[in-house]
């Protein structure tokens, strides 16, 4: 508004210095030049009045671009800091809104029907379990051209980009991450004599014999070595340790060769045979973190998540992590990683970079991870915020350079939704581990077959 008065009063002072000039050079003419040159002078006059007010109308009806940015919902704590990151950058972007719409349910459906509808947000996020599909439907927006040297790709951690490559192209920038650690409660390894968390597999197996005990003499644990999650997204380093593959090179299922069954034989035998771990449902817990929170069992595998948990809901916890145990003289363990990825149909294409470009500049990121939520996909941000060096976070940073990212192809759901069937029996000795990985391996290649 103030550029358009700005425009009018200088358009005026224009036709007002005309007008005087017009009076200065009518009388030194003669009077039959006047009417010619008064009526020339009245054409221009017109022509910047017509001027003034196109200038003053374009420059008045400016408005802010709207980029909608999707998601799923998270904590209220999480959303505030979502909140004001997105403040932040309208802030810094007057020329920029975003509006943030949260996708509560059936995310991936949702955001799928809305690509086919060409009605799908402008910039949303994206799981690198889900990436390989969207990437090769060609619907997603290749950022290599928008990345310049001052970006500072390389400040990214190579892991985590991975999952949003193709033949070299980028198509997602990761926003965070979160790998795997041990947790381990220190008051029952004190109790058991321990010193130290184990540094491998074999080490776990023995230290959890000492960890697991039947407090009331009812021949049953009441504290468990080692809490368990049998499910491939925990399980699938395992595989990867024992020279195994989740899928081949052509996408299609792959557990039940001999180098896959020995990874995951690992956890069936302390399960079945050294009875010293437990599965959350087995002591009537919801999940590995709760398991461990109420010593239930005295070692898990689990995320960046669980710090902010344990600390918030069992504040008298005394806890400490380390690295995931070498497997087959190798370290390992999981990643999972959200990128933000730009739809290729969006109207608004250097609008949705800048802001996919602000999220996962150092800036932004540092902003978004600096509780502790989730931890920086920029090596720099997590030196800068001194996760690096944090006891309990470091072991999460310091294994994501050797971690096996959550990623099984194009056909997630039929890999894994078999895969997990079909391997808690094997668990719960209703059938031999060969017999039902050759089994899941096959169901989840019916399925992708039918599906292409």
């Amino acid at each position: 508004m103030v550029e358009a008065i700005a425009s009018h009063r200088i358009c005026w002072a224009a036709i007002l210095s005309t007008d005087i000039l017009t009076m200065m050079v009518s009388k030194a003419k003669p009077v039959w030049q006047r009417g010619c040159t008064l009526l020339g002078l009245v054409l221009t006059v017109f022509l910047l009045v017509v001027s003034c007010q196109r200038s003053g109308l374009k420059t008045s009806q400016i408005e802010p671009v709207t980029l909608k940015l999707g998601g799923w919902g998270a904590s209220p704590a999480e959303q505030r800091l979502l909140n004001q990151v997105l403040q932040d950058f309208e802030a810094s972007h007057p020329k920029i809104k975003v509006r943030l719409e949260i996708i509560a349910d059936q995310y991936m459906d949702v955001i799928k029907t809305r690509l086919i509808g060409d009605a799908a947000p402008d910039v949303f996020y994206l799981d690198a379990l889900e990436a390989p599909f969207l990437i090769q439907q060609n619907i997603l927006e290749p950022l290599d051209p928008y990345i310049t040297p001052s970006f500072d790709l390389a400040d990214f951690e190579q892991n985590l980009l991975q999952p949003f490559t193709l033949q070299n192209w980028i198509y997602g920038l990761p926003k965070d991450y979160s790998t795997l650690a041990l947790f381990y409660n220190q008051q029952a390894f004190a109790s058991a004599g321990l010193t130290q968390p184990p540094q491998t597999w074999a080490e776990l197996l023995t230290d959890a014999r000492r960890l697991t005990v039947d407090l009331n003499g009812d021949n049953k644990p009441d504290r468990y070595g080692f809490g368990v999650m049998p499910e491939l997204a925990r399980l699938a380093y395992m595989m990867r340790a024992m020279g195994g593959q989740v899928v081949d090179p052509k996408g299609y299922a792959a557990f039940a060769t001999d180098a896959g069954l020995r990874g995951l034989n690992l956890v069936l035998q302390q399960y079945q045979r050294d009875r010293t771990s437990a599965r959350p449902v087995d002591v009537g817990t919801n999940n590995g973190s709760e398991m461990f929170g109420q010593g239930k069992a005295a070692m898990v595998i689990e995320g960046n998540w669980a710090i902010p948990y344990l600390q918030d809901t069992f504040p008298d916890l005394k806890f400490a992590t380390a690295e995931v145990p070498q497997i087959n003289g190798q370290p390992g363990t999981m990643v999972y990683t959200v990128a933000y990825v730009m739809n290729r149909q969006t109207k608004h294409k250097p609008e949705a970079w800048a802001l996919i470009a602000y999220l996962t500049g150092k800036i932004g990121m540092a902003k978004w991870t600096s509780t502790g939520f989730a931890l920086p996909s920029r090596k720099s941000v997590a030196q800068q915020l001194k996760y690096d060096r944090d006891s309990l976070r470091a072991p999460l940073v310091a294994g994501v350079s050797d971690a096996t990212a959550w990623q099984i192809g194009q056909y997630p759901a039929a890999i894994m939704n078999s895969f997990n069937n079909y391997y808690l029996s094997a668990v719960l000795g209703q059938q031999p581990l060969p017999a039902a990985m050759l089994k899941a391996q096959e169901s989840a290649n019916r399925q992708i077959k039918a599906a292409q």
